[in-house]
């Protein structure tokens, strides 16, 4: 195994500070990477979709929950399988508490293909307790790029989208696929690519920080069990 160089503290201290100078690079082209996505146009969604959850059938309105925003986890379950993915649980299990998210009015839900019925005990046996909706009756998958059709044959990718609302209208914002998963899971990564962002004074374009009529996103963060939803 090929292991680091050993240094002495102070030779360790240097080489730190010049990697230091190019995370904060970094650290700067992400913000302006996350303002260029938020500036992004939007689709509104006129087509209908049926979903089922917990509660039964749901449009794709109810998932807001009546929060401003939604994340949706497109995870990879088709009908035919036992199962859902490997990678896709890994995914969902480092999702952190939704408090946090729901703090800044936005929900989070997966969505799969595989009936309801199968997603139900698999849900129960990974022990997750946030939303999952099947998408089996409806378009969703498809017309969202997550089950994709190739020589006949449905095949799955994982994925996930943004969408907000405007009252009773809503809007498609974002898309990621794959490998542009890798970096999330947190409150903030998944926040940075919605439409309204962390809700930040700082963040461009200026004036989302107080969309909801509350203060600034940071300003609301409280221990998970403090915040009245």
């Amino acid at each position: 195994m090929s292991l680091p160089e050993i240094v002495s503290r102070e030779e360790w201290r240097a080489a730190r500070a010049a990697l230091l100078a190019k995370e904060k690079t970094a650290t700067r082209a992400r913000d302006a990477l996350n303002a260029e996505r938020r500036g992004l146009p939007m689709v509104e969604v006129t087509k209908e979709y049926v979903f089922e959850g917990g509660d039964g059938k749901a449009a794709l309105l109810d998932l807001f929950e009546g929060r401003r925003q939604l994340v949706v986890h497109h995870f990879m379950f088709a009908p035919e399988w036992a199962s859902g993915c490997r990678s896709c649980s890994a995914f969902l299990d480092q999702i952190g508490h939704l408090a946090h998210l729901r703090a800044r009015g936005t929900s989070f839900a997966a969505v799969s293909r595989a009936p309801y019925q199968k997603i139900l005990p698999f849900k129960a046996r990974m022990g997750w307790t946030l939303p999952w909706y099947s998408s089996y009756v409806s378009d969703f998958n498809t017309d969202f790029e997550v089950s994709v059709e190739h020589e006949g044959e449905l095949f799955e990718r994982p994925g996930l989208s943004c969408f907000l609302r405007d009252h009773d209208r809503v809007f498609h914002t974002y898309s990621t696929y794959e490998r542009g998963l890798d970096c999330l899971g947190s409150t903030s990564s998944l926040l940075d690519l919605t439409a309204l962002g962390r809700q930040e004074a700082w963040e461009e374009p200026a004036g989302r920080a107080s969309v909801l009529g509350v203060p600034a996103g940071s300003e609301r963060v409280r221990y998970h069990d403090e915040y009245d939803d």
